[in-house]
């Protein structure tokens, strides 16, 4: 299975960081919040990724570009002008990094990597600016079970995110941008979709969120999946310090990996 990943946005909440960088290459203990992800899903196998890049979208390629370089202690041979790669990484990545444009909105851009998910009826989505610990395994058996065309991680943080309605049945009746009580389940960003949500996806200027989340609740095509151990967005600088402490004091709870 392929995960996508939108990283085209500006992230101005974060421009201290974002006026150099897109948002997904703000770094937490080192390394960008994108390889974070990346880390997360490769956990559970997932290790093809479709990035959807747009702002600054060429941090993204040089990072990747000299990914080794980057991850692995070197020896520089000044005279011979050689080097060699002492330590290798040892993930195993598969990166397709795909410019969707600087304006374009977020359902727009996974509207624009759609030729590269031909061969796939499922596949994940997600932000480049959210962390989660939950078990990926169970959300696809739930995504199979239930056969709806996209299963959304709900989580409960604060109300200034978009609220999912959720019944019992875990189905989501509708999604709000907005809501105005903070008890409400919202979108946690992590997904598994049917590549059938694209005939939902009208033109670079739909908005995942508000266009076609509505449009596949109203479809009854949008189910909330709620088991998990931890969320948190990296939105503002206070969030990254929260997330930063975290790590530094090894209570990285996103942290499956050794």
């Amino acid at each position: 299975m392929k995960a996508v990943i939108l990283a085209g946005g500006l992230g101005s909440r974060l421009s201290e960081e974002t006026q150099f960088k897109p948002k997904p290459m703000v770094e937490l203990g080192g390394k960008p919040i994108l390889w974070h992800i990346m880390k997360i899903y490769s956990q559970f196998g997932i290790n093809e990724f479709i990035i959807c890049s747009g702002y600054k979208g060429h941090v993204i390629k040089e990072y990747f570009q000299n990914y080794h370089l980057y991850n692995s202690d070197v020896t520089f041979d000044i005279k011979n002008n050689t080097s060699v790669k002492l330590k290798k990484t040892d993930e195993n990545w598969k990166v397709t990094i795909v410019d969707t444009g600087a304006d374009t909105s977020t359902g727009g851009r996974l509207k624009r990597v759609k030729e590269y998910l031909k061969n796939e009826n499922n596949f994940c989505l997600t932000y480049g600016d959210g962390l989660a610990k939950f078990n990926m395994y169970q959300q696809f058996d739930f995504h199979k079970k239930n056969k709806k065309i996209c299963t959304v991680l709900a989580v409960r943080p604060p109300s200034r995110y978009g609220a999912l309605k959720v019944k019992k049945s875990k189905r989501v009746t509708d999604f709000d941008e907005k809501p105005v009580n903070g008890e409400a389940m919202i979108n946690g960003g992590f997904f598994v979709l049917s590549t059938k949500c694209f005939k939902y996806i009208k033109n670079d200027k739909s908005i995942w969120e508000t266009d076609v989340l509505t449009k596949l609740a109203k479809a009854n095509q949008l189910i909330a999946y709620d088991k998990y151990n931890f969320w948190h967005p990296m939105d503002t600088i206070r969030d990254q310090k929260i997330l930063n402490e975290m790590w530094s004091k090894n209570m990285a709870a996103w942290k499956n990996w050794k």
